[in-house]
């Protein structure tokens, strides 16, 4: 296997063991991870770093609220005072609601949700810091929990049922911020084409000293008319140095 290949799939793997452990790995877990890959002290120091950058604790959890900025404490304060006024449960109740939600029952799957809304919360935080307001974390994982209550009666054991929500909600997340990654890669390229077109307009119109036309820009650059059309109306029509005309 090529290395980079086994590198990468091996961090993969600390990362989803360190999910298992309340995002948390030791030094050990790390070494004994990366064994065949024979890594200097500098390049575990690396690693350590990576993880670190992404929330995983190395030997202790990492203070998730080191992460937040001021507003989204001041919405976390707001919310969690917000939530307290749906109630809190004994270990016992919890267990009861839970069978009852796998039995079924919409007013305990409805009692449930409520119950876990400030565990979504304090996932939310351990994935701050990444470009996603709190708040729309904290809503992708209120849907992930309702949807996960209500697959609770695929269960054979209440005692599952935390370690299942608490995946979804996780994996619920992970998935918007990777989302939100790749429109933000798909916005960039956007904004590359339309400046590109843009400049190139701008350049030959201050050779000619007036607007140019889609046609003789494209004559001129070899861009095609239809990417050239395609930049102006994903610019909101906004090139000022092509005319319709």
């Amino acid at each position: 296997m090529n290395r980079e290949v086994q590198f990468a799939q091996t961090l993969e793997k600390v990362r989803a063991l360190a999910k298992e452990q309340g995002n948390c790995v030791s030094e050990e877990q790390v070494q004994e991870a990366f064994a065949d890959l024979a890594l200097s002290g500098e390049q575990l120091q690396l690693v350590y770093d990576y993880l670190l950058k992404h929330k995983v604790g190395i030997g202790q959890p990492v203070d998730p609220d080191s992460f937040l900025s001021e507003e989204e404490r001041d919405y976390l304060k707001d919310y969690l005072e917000e939530i307290l006024t749906l109630g809190d449960y004994s270990e016992g109740q919890m267990q009861a609601l839970t069978l009852s939600a796998m039995a079924g029952e919409r007013d305990a799957q409805e009692k449930l949700v409520h119950a876990h809304l400030k565990d979504v919360a304090e996932i939310a935080k351990l994935y701050a810091g990444q470009g996603i307001f709190l708040e729309d974390l904290i809503g992708e994982g209120n849907l992930a929990l309702a949807f996960g209550v209500g697959m609770l009666g695929s269960l054979e054991k209440p005692e599952e049922a935390q370690g299942m929500l608490a995946k979804m909600i996780m994996d619920a997340m992970e998935e918007y911020i990777a989302e939100n990654v790749r429109n933000e890669k798909t916005d960039q390229k956007v904004a590359d084409r339309v400046n590109r077109v843009a400049d190139q307009a701008r350049q030959m119109a201050d050779e000619l000293r007036r607007k140019v036309t889609v046609q003789e820009l494209a004559a001129e650059t070899g861009m095609s008319e239809q990417r050239i059309r395609d930049a102006v109306r994903m610019s909101g029509f906004k090139i000022e140095d092509i005319t319709d005309e």
